[in-house]
């Protein structure tokens, strides 16, 4: 039997590389979004729905599919927005993620669900690399709504058996993803010439290329516990903005010369570095280096802007 999954934020970043390769597989994709299907990866789902979450006709959907997995992408994904708006950022997380998962609860049980959570949820982390046993210590609205979804799949999974856990995604890039730090250093370079960036240069990331997310959410889907549990996802690989933003210099083949105020936006840590042991044991490592997703991003980027 064909197996049926259940993607929320279909039109998104993230949901449109899993819907692509869970078409692939031969799997029936169930698409939610509320983008109009004109907006939506139509080719890579066997059906479309467009729905603002929460939405009471979700558990018709779910009726009459029956998922045996459910991939949660949908929310907001921005710290500053957080900030101005928390109370959308709190509706559209923990809200949509309760309602999702009391919609399974009542309508498909058994089904395996994944949240793509962030690594938002560590803070300012106490140590390098950051692994999952970490105090969780959020600077900001949307870590905490992330980790508030985290413990609603806890709940779920520890009360009413329902196999569920969180992946915290680290620094997520690739074509096709018009905001954050590697698209806004390539439009800068491209359509300024010059870069003027926030902080000082010496706070790190650790970036995963967006293919090997949807790697890591499959190795989940086959081989993880489904107990409420979190993994780190990542490339386990830190790198400072400066030395990020002279790499992106290279793959455009341009000459900028990056400079910094020196004013680190409030929400956001110094510093990351996953520990992706926890991870790597079920089987994944990352495929994608870092050079490679660049160069690929900067080939994208640039056929966007027509430059």
């Amino acid at each position: 039997m064909t197996e049926t999954v259940l993607l929320t934020g279909a039109a998104g970043f993230i949901g449109r590389a899993m819907a692509r390769a869970l078409r692939s597989e031969g799997k029936h994709v169930i698409g939610i979004d509320m983008a109009p299907p004109e907006n939506a990866p139509t080719a890579s789902l066997t059906r479309y729905v467009q729905m603002r979450l929460p939405d009471r006709d979700l558990e018709d959907v779910l009726t009459e599919h029956r998922p045996q997995s459910a991939i949660h992408c949908a929310g907001r994904a921005s710290v500053g927005l957080s900030f101005d708006d928390p109370s959308a950022d709190f509706h559209c997380g923990t809200v949509v993620t309760f309602e999702l998962l009391d919609a399974l609860r009542r309508r498909a049980p058994g089904c395996q669900f994944i949240f793509l959570s962030s690594a938002a949820v560590y803070g300012e982390p106490n140590t390098l690399p950051v692994s999952e046993l970490e105090p969780t210590k959020p600077i900001s609205p949307y870590g905490f709504h992330k980790r508030q979804c985290e413990l609603l799949c806890e709940e779920f999974a520890s009360i009413y058996a329902m196999p569920t856990t969180a992946l915290r995604i680290f620094s997520a890039y690739g074509p096709g993803l018009r905001r954050q730090v590697i698209w806004d250093l390539c439009y800068r370079i491209l359509t300024e010439g010059k870069l003027l960036l926030k902080g000082t240069g010496e706070e790190s990331r650790d970036f995963i290329y967006v293919k090997d997310i949807v790697r890591a959410t499959r190795a989940v889907l086959n081989k993880a516990a489904m107990a409420g549990e979190v993994y780190n996802v990542a490339s386990g690989v830190e790198i400072a903005i400066k030395d990020l933003a002279a790499k992106i210099v290279t793959a455009l083949g341009a000459e900028s010369e990056p400079e910094f105020d020196g004013v680190v936006p409030t929400g956001n840590p110094r510093n990351w570095r996953a520990d992706i042991s926890k991870l790597e044991n079920l089987g994944f490592t990352p495929e994608t280096s870092l050079e490679n997703g660049l160069a690929g991003f900067a080939t994208w980027c640039r056929s966007e802007l027509d430059t």
